[in-house]
């Protein structure tokens, strides 16, 4: 089985279709830990009521770039981790996590990357500048993680319309729809 960290900073919804992909055996994973820097993050309840470790690393909680680090390196060692999946995660990633699990971090973004991705682009801020620039499909992108935001490799996109009469939150809701589809799709392609 692989072994996943799930990174989350918000309600977590992504987190639930993999709790329920590894659940119902659609994919030969594990989640073994969720990390979260918010830690009133709803999908810290999800893992828990799910009986995941949880664990809040922040820099608020360790101001010390230092300790910070190290605090990440040791949930991902304790749990001799295969693959790390940012869902909804907020914050880059210290680059020495990045080069040391190059190649087995991904991350799913609500754009047809590489529009609409970058510092500043996440939540409904990517469906209003989809929306403003008058865009026929969005979609949603599990992509390989690198150093910058929102960047690296491609590994599946899906599309979905924009409607004529679409808000950031209805083109929101349809875009997440195809997200809980295609990162446990994305987590399936790794192997132990």
């Amino acid at each position: 089985m692989l072994k996943l960290a799930v990174f989350a900073s918000g309600g977590g919804t992504n987190l639930q279709a993999l709790i329920d992909a590894c659940r119902s055996k659609a994919i030969g994973a594990e989640i073994k830990a969720v990390i979260s820097n918010n830690s009133k993050a709803f999908a810290l309840e999800r893992a828990k009521k799910s009986g995941i470790d949880t664990f809040h690393i922040s820099k608020k909680k360790y101001p010390d770039e230092n300790k910070y680090v190290q605090a990440i390196k040791d949930v991902l060692a304790r749990y001799n981790i295969d693959l790390i999946v940012l869902a909804g995660y907020m914050k880059l990633l210290p680059v020495d996590i990045v080069r040391n699990y190059y190649g087995r971090i991904i991350n799913i973004h609500p754009a047809l990357l590489p529009k609409y991705g970058g510092e500043g682009m996440y939540g409904l801020n990517v469906h209003k500048a989809v929306l403003q620039a008058g865009e026929k499909y969005s979609g949603a992108t599990v992509h390989m993680v690198d150093e910058r935001y929102d960047h690296g490799p491609i590994l599946i996109q899906r599309r979905v319309p924009v409607l004529t009469n679409d808000t950031p939150e209805t083109l929101a809701a349809r875009v997440l729809e195809v997200e809980h589809k295609i990162l446990p799709m994305a987590v399936s392609l790794f192997k132990k």
